[in-house]
Order: C-alpha cells, then structure tokens, then sequence
C-alpha cells in the first residue's frame, strides 16, 4: 500500500484490488507487514459492529516480533492506554467521557469563535487578491479553534509546535520522525492537563479531568490526543477538499456564491468520496473467522477501507454515489466510531469556514488548472498539498 500514483487515483486501486480480491484483500504495510483491507461496504459494517470477533487492543497482533522500534506506523498501533485500544466496559467509560464534554461545547459558540478566528485570517490576504488556503487558512483555522476548544492558547509558537508535531505523527512526510513527535504531543497534553488540574475552565479537558467517572492524568491526555487528532487533520482535509469540489465542479459552481444549501450538499458528497479518513488501521481478529471469503487468523491486523466501502459498487451498483444521505463510513461505525458529538461540532467547523470564506470572497477561483492539485503522498488520509486560489483584492 505505497507509491507514488496511490495518492492522486485511489479509487484505480481499490477497483483493482476489489476485481482481484474481492472485498477483503491482503496488503502488506511498511516493511513488507502483511495485513488485511477491508474493502466492502457489509464487510467493514460487519467487522466494527463485532468487536467480540475483531477487537482494538492490538497487543493481540500476531506479526509484533518482526515490528523493528522505528516503524512509521506505531503511532497508530503501538498499544497505548488510551480509549481507542480499549474494549467493553471499559471503552464505554472512556468514550462516556469524551462524549460528555463534547456535549459540554455550545455549538453556536463554537460556530462564532470559528466565524471569528475565519475573518482574522482572511483579512491577512484579502488584500492581495491571492492565497494559497492550507496554509493561510485552513490548517490554521482549525489548530486554533480546535486547541482554544480544548483550552489551549490558540496562538503563539508553542501552539504551532504542537499541531506540527500532532501532523506529523499522524501522516509523517520524508524525513519526519512521527514516533518522535508523538512523544512530544504526548508531553505537551501532560503539562496542559496539569494547568488544568490546579485551574479548571470552560473547556473539553477541564470537563474530563472533572467527570465523575475519575480518569487518571494520563488516561485524560491519552484521550485527548485522539479527540484532537480526530477533530483538527480530518476536518481541515474535509475542508479543503470541499472547497476543492466546490471550485472545480460545474454542478456547484453557479450556486457557490452565497449558496448555504450547495455547500451543505458538497460538505455531505466529499465524505462520500473524497473521505479525509482514507483507511483506519485497525482491527485485530480475536479468533480465527472467515470474512469475505478469507480465512482470516487470530491476531491478524485488519485495515477498514473506509473510502473503498464508502464507493462500494455493491451498494451503489449504477456507480451513481448518492450523495444526499448520510450512511457513509467516514466517522466509522459501532461502538468505536466517533462519539455522537464529534461529527456535529466538526461539521460546525467545517460549515463554518467553507460559508465564511465564500461569502468574503464571492468570485473566488482556483489559481491552477484542476489537474495540477497534487494530493499528499499519504494511504491514511486525504487531503492536498495546496489549494491556491485568487480573487479579486478586497480593500479593508
């Protein structure tokens, strides 16, 4: 699951993979690791629906004796104590506890401070009747509204430092250490739940570390890393790729302008077919079990094929993508998908700075032919390099 053409077409792969394989392919992962991709739409429904058959602690993987100390991938296998290896009564207190204080963010709050933190960055370049929005707009839209929710500072270098080191943990580029990194988002949340232990405010982590349901210091930082990884490089991609559907295909172009219904359906199609949350690794078989066709063995490491499932020919057998409903996998499934909460408030986000930025800049275009976006190198997540846009100059 590498190289260089993946990236720009993987729906060419996941058609090849499903024509020879059918909808649970093997793969083998950095360093020639062999796992499985579950591709069909029923199959990654079923395998996140039976957790008593495939389970999240991956202590139970059969191939840790061949995983050398620096695999790329530990970041999102490396057993940790945070909810999402955990199971049964024990996710459920976990997942109760983040649902809660997500619960605890006033959407319309929330919508404000993003509208907020929107018109600051934008009037940065409007100006200049040029931008390139990763960079200018959307990585930084979402690091400071997503750390201000969880009560960090939503500037300064100290902030930058953090959401580059969570980004490369997450979807490392050459020459990055993403083990390295993690450790050090790991000590950043140490030291920001210690602030909040001693000075509690209105904010996601304060909310935790006051549950009734106890956790420790380091279960709190262990869980926050996931909800702030989960909310910030997933969002922003579904931003940008949102926008790039919006400037690049005909159907939206005439209504862009001012048009809330024609982000709404844009923002909903993306998680159909452009999903940020490419594959999801993983699942680790408790017992031996067929699925699919295959013989799959205990301890063998399963990858949800989220964006394969989403565009599954069996479901959607006209290759028509029906875009106006919401069964998609993009937030997973089951008792591990995103807690109830999190989709609403990313959608917030989301919504917010797509309306925002079209409603400042009415005659936005792409600065480049289609074709010349280049997407990142990654199997994990979807998302551009750059989005460069121009308009026409606005005078503050």
């Amino acid at each position: 699951m590498t190289g260089a053409e993946y990236p720009q077409t993987p729906s060419k792969l996941y058609r090849m993979l499903r024509r020879d394989h059918g909808p649970v392919a093997p793969v083998l992962l950095d360093g020639g690791i062999p796992a499985w991709l579950v591709l069909g739409y029923t199959e990654v429904s079923y395998v996140t629906s039976h957790d008593e058959l495939f389970a999240r602690d991956s202590r139970r993987w059969n191939q840790w004796e061949n995983i050398p100390p620096d695999w790329p991938l530990l970041p999102f296998v490396g057993y940790q104590p945070s909810v999402l290896f955990t199971e049964g009564d024990e996710h459920r207190r976990r997942a109760g506890v983040i649902t809660d204080a997500l619960e605890g963010v006033d959407q319309f709050e929330l919508s404000n401070e993003c509208l907020l933190i929107a018109d600051d960055l934008i009037a940065r370049f409007a100006g200049s009747g040029q931008a390139e929005l990763m960079t200018d707009y959307v990585h930084v839209l979402l690091m400071r509204t997503v750390v201000q929710m969880c009560g960090m500072p939503s500037t300064g270098d100290d902030t930058l430092r953090f959401v580059d080191d969570l980004r490369i943990s997450l979807d490392a580029g050459e020459g990055e250490d993403p083990v390295a990194a993690y450790g050090r988002v790991g000590e950043r949340l140490r030291q920001l739940v210690k602030e909040k232990r001693a000075a509690p405010g209105p904010d996601v982590t304060s909310r935790m570390l006051m549950h009734p349901a106890g956790l420790t210091d380091e279960e709190v930082v262990q869980d926050l890393i996931s909800v702030i990884a989960a909310a910030q490089q997933p969002t922003a991609n579904w931003i940008c790729n949102t926008l790039r559907l919006l400037l690049t295909d005909e159907r939206f172009a005439v209504n862009v302008s001012g048009g809330r219904l024609s982000v709404g359906e844009a923002l909903n199609e993306v998680l159909w077919l452009d999903t940020p949350t490419q594959n999801f690794i993983g699942r680790w078989a408790v017992r031996d079990v067929q699925l699919g066709g295959r013989q799959i063995k205990a301890g063998d490491c399963l990858v949800l094929g989220l964006a394969a499932a989403n565009t599954d020919p069996q479901i959607w057998p006209e290759g028509h993508v029906g875009a106006e409903n919401a069964a998609h996998l993009s937030f997973s499934n089951g008792e591990h998908r995103c807690p109830y909460p999190a989709p609403l408030l990313a959608d917030v986000m989301a919504r917010t700075a797509v309306e925002t930025l079209l409603e400042r800049l009415p005659d936005l275009v792409l600065a480049v032919e289609p074709e010349e976006l280049v997407w990142r190198p990654s199997i994990w997540m979807r998302g551009l390099m750059e989005l460069p846009v121009q308009f026409t100059p606005v005078v503050q």
